[in-house]
């Protein structure tokens, strides 16, 4: 669902490249992206100045630009995190959620929302990167792979364990699953530590601490802490 900033390693991200196409309005945010390089149609040159001023005719490569994706394949570099997704940010409103009033302040693990407006992506075609650094990353933008992914029930995963990156650009502790496996195994990030969402709300204070048997949060019945981001390291290779 989101990229969530904790301490990246730079305050200003690089958001001047566009997405690809076929890319841009399905990320969630928090996957591993890279910068492709893609023809410029026919169209795009011919809305330009014919003497070929602007770059967009000629030989190669005036004939191409950078494009983010986060479809990766072997040898694939520079390495970002993406920072634009569906739902948590992005949309002008908010989301409409169904349920008891103050008890869902947005639509987190199963508990999902209605967009009222549009991807951050929408407007401007571009996708936003981050480097190095400490982020959480919300468990629906991972190997969600029960006994192997990014995910609680993974009962092998521990502090410091190398994360890798799927072709799809989901982040994985699985090497197997890793975009450059078999020919490499390429460690673009550390894990650190499974964490609760920490709200949208104003109110921070978490349903579970304010529920009991006889109360009306949470329909009469205590509630369980859930986890629903991955703490992680980014620190991905350049070379």
């Amino acid at each position: 669902m989101a990229l969530e900033l904790v301490n990246p390693s730079g305050i200003q991200p690089y958001g001047q490249f566009d997405g690809y196409d076929s890319v841009y309005l399905t990320v969630k945010g928090g996957e591993v992206a890279t910068i492709i390089s893609v023809a410029v149609s026919e169209g795009d040159r011919a809305a330009k100045d014919a003497d070929g001023s602007d770059g967009y005719v000629g030989a190669p490569p005036a004939q191409r630009r950078p494009a983010v994706t986060t479809n990766l394949v072997l040898g694939s570099r520079p390495l970002f995190l993406v920072d634009d997704g569906l739902a948590g940010y992005g949309t002008l409103f908010g989301q409409v959620i169904g349920g008891v009033a103050g008890q869902i302040a947005d639509g987190i693990g199963d508990q999902n929302g209605q967009l009222l407006g549009p991807h951050t992506a929408t407007g401007s075609g571009k996708l936003t990167l981050w480097n190095a650094g400490l982020y959480a990353v919300t468990l629906d933008a991972v190997d969600t792979t029960a006994s192997t992914g990014l995910v609680p029930t993974n009962t092998s995963l521990d502090v410091g364990d190398a994360l890798y990156a799927t072709s799809a650009g989901l982040l994985t502790p699985d090497a197997t699953a890793g975009f450059e496996y078999p020919t490499s195994e390429t460690v673009v990030a550390r894990f650190a530590n499974f964490e609760t969402h920490k709200g949208g709300s104003l109110v921070t204070t978490p349903v579970n601490l304010v529920s009991g048997v006889n109360s009306p949060v949470g329909q009469g019945q205590p509630q369980q802490l859930r986890f629903t981001r991955a703490l992680i390291h980014f620190a991905p290779p350049i070379a």
